[in-house]
């Protein structure tokens, strides 16, 4: 099902419109009373926040047009940083909700294992999803043979974004393609008058990002995915080297001192970079897109890009790492009927091309592409045309992932190799009491 139903066939010959006419008022009235069945309170627990925020209750305003009988009651969770921690005290504390919104593979299979989580593979075919949505995102979306998540949109995390007007002014005549000119290039920006070339959001997790994709272009996805899953230990010599590349980019003077780093969550050095022109890259999820955008009321392609990740030349420039977003539905949620309504608008046009205007990307076919600016093209074009691995930090179990944050923390203020050593060997403990 989707939000354009045709309701009733194209009439050629007015000498139908009678038979036609009463033909199109029984698809009405059926669609109608399809409507109307879903009634009641559905309880959505949200973490989403800003434009992004904005967005949600953009598409949640269209489905309750389409679901008239329907009253949303939204369970918001504010904080800083990973957000697993709150959706947790929320449900633990005894909130029942029948939808959520999540993007930690991880922290879905810990709600399946806890029995919280409904399948939706049912739904995959009785909405028709499967006609909608590619088998890959289904596969997403899964554990253990059973369907849970609905993505709603992804994104590219191996794409730099940049203000178009910086690296003029440095007299860079186009984004760097190699990791050779990406380094070079710090230096013209730092000649050109910029605090740093590189907003390094060290606070919370931000700065894992670039370590995330450099273990990806020094050593390939089948690497990445042995790490996420511990099939390789945290000390295995291609984790160093991804660091190692880390590492040489923190000496080549691209990001100021540790402090100021660790001092900053993505929010703030994005408007170092656009709006107090102070830094000029940024290695971060498509969400900047929107925040671009709307907060900024930057024009897209034309004040700002994003631009590949540099290539290394090491046999794995092919790669890039994603995120998505899903919607879970819940085992003791009250409006089972309403939470399925809800996911199935997420796949309708209606709702795809709220997503695109917005600068997000949606992996339902009814998106009207042509929606999209220049950067979701380039960045839809990169997924499509890599080998992909999901955001590792997305992937590791929750007490892991604390550790890793943390100990990259350590890194960014003694990015030498001895202390690479420690810090791997610091996270490889962890990992060893974590799977």
């Amino acid at each position: 099902m989707t939000s354009s139903s045709k309701f009733s066939p194209k009439i050629r010959r007015r000498t139908l419109l009678a038979g036609a006419g009463s033909t199109a008022l029984l698809a009405m009235t059926g669609a109608t009373r399809a409507q109307d069945a879903v009634s009641g309170e559905l309880v959505v627990l949200n973490w989403l926040g800003g434009s992004e925020l904005d967005m949600m209750h953009s598409i949640r305003k269209a489905f309750l047009a389409k679901y008239p009988n329907v009253t949303i009651r939204e369970v918001a969770i504010t904080g800083q940083g990973d957000m697993r921690g709150g959706i947790r005290t929320a449900l633990m504390g005894g909130e029942v909700v029948d939808v959520l919104f999540n993007t930690w593979p991880a922290f879905r299979k810990e709600l399946v294992d806890a029995g919280m989580l409904r399948p939706i593979d049912d739904q995959w075919k009785s909405f028709g999803w499967d006609k909608l949505v590619s088998q890959s995102w289904k596969d997403l979306g899964a554990i253990d043979g059973k369907t849970y998540g609905l993505t709603y949109t992804f994104g590219d995390r191996s794409g730099i974004w940049y203000k178009k007007e910086h690296l003029a002014k440095a007299g860079i005549a186009e984004p760097p393609k190699t990791w050779d000119e990406f380094v070079a290039s710090f230096a013209k920006l730092t000649k050109a008058g910029y605090a740093a070339p590189i907003a390094i959001p060290g606070k919370y997790w931000a700065h894992a990002e670039w370590f995330e994709t450099l273990l990806l272009r020094t050593a390939g996805v089948e690497t990445a995915a042995k790490l996420g899953a511990h099939e390789i230990p945290w000390t295995d010599p291609a984790v160093k080297t991804a660091l190692t590349k880390y590492a040489e980019m923190l000496t080549s003077g691209c990001c100021g001192a540790p402090n100021t780093m660790l001092a900053n969550d993505w929010d703030g050095e994005a408007d170092q970079v656009f709006q107090a022109n102070a830094k000029n890259y940024l290695l971060i999820g498509m969400w900047m897109n929107n925040r671009a955008k709307n907060d900024y009321k930057l024009t897209e392609g034309k004040d700002y890009g994003l631009f590949q990740f540099p290539s290394l030349g090491m046999g794995h420039d092919d790669t890039s790492s994603v995120d998505a977003k899903e919607l879970l539905v819940t085992t003791n949620g009250p409006n089972p009927k309403a939470a399925d309504a809800f996911l199935d608008f997420w796949t309708s046009a209606e709702a795809a091309n709220i997503l695109a205007k917005a600068g997000y990307a949606s992996p339902s076919s009814n998106v009207d592409a042509s929606l999209y600016g220049e950067v979701q093209k380039v960045a839809t074009q990169a997924v499509a045309s890599s080998k992909l691995q999901f955001v590792l930090g997305d992937l590791l179990p929750g007490d892991l992932v604390d550790e890793y944050r943390v100990q990259l923390q350590k890194f960014l203020q003694d990015p030498s190799d001895a202390n690479i050593d420690t810090v791997l060997a610091a996270i490889e403990t962890k990992a060893k009491g974590s799977y």
